[in-house]
């Protein structure tokens, strides 16, 4: 299981976070950016090249993930990119409906998963 030669865009505000998700994929081999809205995230994957996979959390300020989520749908450029929801929005069943139907390929609650069963996800949806 790696992530070797991977380019993975990390979409957090919770500064802890990001950096915990930086350090453990970039310990896996991929090669990791981070923003802290869907905004900056939005930017960064602009100037980036040939990023495999987004992980992206919903409740931001500034662009939420969600609306990240409907700009990268409508942009040939982006659509295509997986995307893996992380978020704390366990009971909203509205918009883990909302997100799935605009293309995000997971929907995980973050205090239910590991990092270790969030880069099997990852593999597995890079497969």
């Amino acid at each position: 299981m790696s992530l070797k030669g991977k380019k993975i865009l990390v979409v957090e505000d919770d500064m802890i976070l990001q950096k915990t998700y930086k350090e453990w994929f970039t310990e896996e081999g991929a090669d990791v950016i981070s923003a802290e809205n869907g905004k900056e995230g939005l930017e960064k994957l602009a100037g980036a090249n040939d990023i495999d996979l987004i992980i992206l959390d919903i409740m931001m300020h500034e662009m939420t993930g969600t609306e990240m989520l409907e700009v990268l749908n409508k942009d040939d450029r982006w659509k295509s990119i997986p995307v893996i929801v992380l978020t704390n929005l366990s009971e909203d069943q509205d918009e883990i409906h909302r997100t799935l139907k605009l293309g995000a390929k997971d929907y995980l609650i973050k205090s239910n998963t590991s990092l270790k069963d969030l880069t099997v996800k990852i593999v597995n949806i890079l497969k």
